[in-house]
């Protein structure tokens, strides 16, 4: 059975988390207090109320404490944003993932509670640029401030040679911890130094970030 999730605000990152939980068989409530964008999203999800957020008596009596995890999507508005995580909190929320406008709101939302802060635009906006800088990255997850594991389309100059040949560990300080070979070949997870890179092969890597910039890729 699907976990349950209530997700606060329907605007577009709200509505693509919502989309994307439905996807995965989770049950999803979306609230907002704009009736236009809970009436477009009604359909797509278990449940859309149309709610003030900020209003504790509103919050109680969704239940907020039987969700296994919110996500506080409210956009533009900070005020609110912290609002509305202040009373989740006071009512009981088992955990709040909340969206931040800047730092600076992040760092507010973490103080009060919050559970995990994302960034969209900023993420969206660095990723968007490392691939314009280096169109082979595929993907790029960061673990921390510090560290991250990318997917990347093997260069044409280490098609053919073996991990230990190409030695990144040892000259970056970068592990390879997984190959995916291409047309729905096997993925060979923490190959060993013996192990070729072959054409179309996806290098799944991890490292600091100082230490990928200085790869070719990055």
């Amino acid at each position: 059975m699907g976990k349950s999730f209530l997700v606060v605000g329907a605007g577009s990152f709200g509505t693509s988390v919502a989309h994307t939980l439905m996807e995965l068989d989770h049950n999803v409530m979306v609230i907002d207090s704009d009736e236009t964008l809970v009436q477009q999203i009604s359909s797509e999800v278990t449940d859309a109320i149309t709610a003030d957020a900020s209003s504790e008596t509103s919050l109680e009596a969704i239940g907020v404490e039987d969700f296994d995890a919110i996500v506080v999507a409210i956009g533009v508005d900070i005020q609110a944003s912290i609002m509305a995580v202040i009373l989740l909190i006071e009512l009981g929320a088992k955990y709040i993932v909340a969206k931040a406008q800047s730092e600076l709101h992040g760092k507010v939302l973490r103080k009060i509670g919050v559970n995990q802060v994302v960034y969209p635009e900023r993420d969206m906006g660095q990723k968007l640029a490392r691939t314009l800088i280096a169109p082979t990255i595929i993907d790029m997850i960061e673990l921390s401030d510090d560290y991250s594991i990318v997917e990347v389309q093997a260069p044409k100059e280490m098609i053919g040679k073996t991990l230990l040949e190409i030695n990144l560990r040892a000259r970056y300080g970068v592990s390879v911890i997984a190959l995916r070979r291409s047309n729905g070949g096997k993925t060979i997870i923490a190959p060993v130094a013996d192990d070729k890179i072959e054409e179309n092969d996806i290098i799944v890597a991890l490292g600091e970030n100082s230490d990928l910039s200085k790869l070719d890729w990055a």
